[in-house]
């Protein structure tokens, strides 16, 4: 009986223990600074993760499905770039359409070349990453982008606008969010990439279209990261060149905190966004608490570090190898 209870306990921590150390930090933030908690702190904690959450969104399907994206940071830096160079030259009501058009021509870059020639994700966005870096650089002349008129455009309130007293970039990460959630969880193209994440040659004898999958899920991956470069440009109406640069570790530290298994096949939305705001209350707490504010990094690693091992100990239903 008490082995039982024992292995019960282990195998519940495997699953959740990384809410638990979330509490434990919640509290012991609280404890250090009252405002920690505080309505203007949580919103604004939110508001500042809303970037990262919602590209963390789209890189969830591309994980379900089996596969990574670390690509999305020097591609949020090109789309970032685009839409402020574009907005100039042809008015924000062109440059955005503009800039999700040639932003999703690389996610289905990506997709095809993963998807249809089925080559290794890790490879490939890899080394996209450096390839989308040099593009942005190329496109902007290795210089940052502005916008010269700041005062006479509506292209703000993407980034600083607010409806009902609720930031409008927290607006559009919730809303995306819902969205996403009912897709990947409520329609058969969900359940299609739950299928190829889970056992990819099955579900192609299933009938299922693995390579028109994988394909979308890039596609649907590249739409959230242009959304996140929208609301990075109209933030401050202007950016460097390598504002996304380094996004692609702590977005896919949030999709992993958040449950989803980097062998594919698991792994939600709603859970995507409990790991972005993990992070993200994290490292306010630690700002809070006074620790400078690289410490962020040794703490975003040591939480990956954690949280791959739980998901390995709950596919093996004990937090230790039976080796060692």
């Amino acid at each position: 009986m008490a082995d039982e209870r024992l292995k019960s306990l282990t195998s519940m921590l495997a699953r959740h223990g990384i809410l638990v150390a979330f509490i434990l930090f919640m509290i012991g933030f609280t404890i250090a600074n009252q405002r920690f908690l505080g309505l203007d702190n949580v919103l604004g904690v939110i508001r500042s993760s809303a970037i990262l959450g919602v590209m963390a969104l789209g890189v969830t399907f591309v994980v379900v499905s089996g596969n990574l994206d670390l690509s999305v940071g020097s591609m949020m830096s090109f789309s970032t770039i685009v839409v402020l160079d574009l907005h100039d030259k042809l008015g924000p009501s062109m440059a955005i359409p503009a800039m999700f058009a040639m932003t999703m021509a690389l996610g289905a870059f990506i997709g095809f070349l993963v998807g249809y020639l089925k080559l290794n994700s890790l490879i490939v966005t890899l080394g996209m990453l450096s390839a989308i870096h040099g593009l942005t650089l190329t496109y902007s002349g290795g210089k940052n982008m502005d916008i010269v008129d700041k005062s006479g455009t509506w292209f703000s309130v993407f980034g600083q606008g607010a409806i009902f007293g609720i930031p409008v970039p927290v607006l559009m990460f919730g809303l995306l969010a819902v969205v996403l959630t009912v897709i990947l969880a409520k329609t058969p193209f969900g359940r299609k990439v739950y299928a190829v994440g889970g056992n990819g040659t099955a579900a192609t004898f299933s009938g299922i279209p693995r390579a028109r999958v994988v394909f979308m899920t890039y596609i649907i991956s590249s739409f959230c990261v242009a959304t996140a470069g929208l609301i990075q440009a109209s933030r401050s109406l202007g950016s460097q060149n390598t504002v996304g640069q380094g996004l692609e570790l702590d977005v896919l530290a949030a999709v992993i905190l958040g449950g989803a298994s980097l062998l594919g096949g698991s792994g939600t939305v709603f859970k995507t966004v409990i790991g972005v705001l993990i992070l993200g209350f994290i490292q306010n707490g630690l700002l809070l608490v006074g620790l400078q504010f690289y410490v962020q990094y040794v703490v975003t690693w040591v939480i990956i570090i954690l949280a791959v091992w739980l998901d390995i100990a709950a596919k093996r239903g004990r937090l230790w190898s039976p080796i060692a």
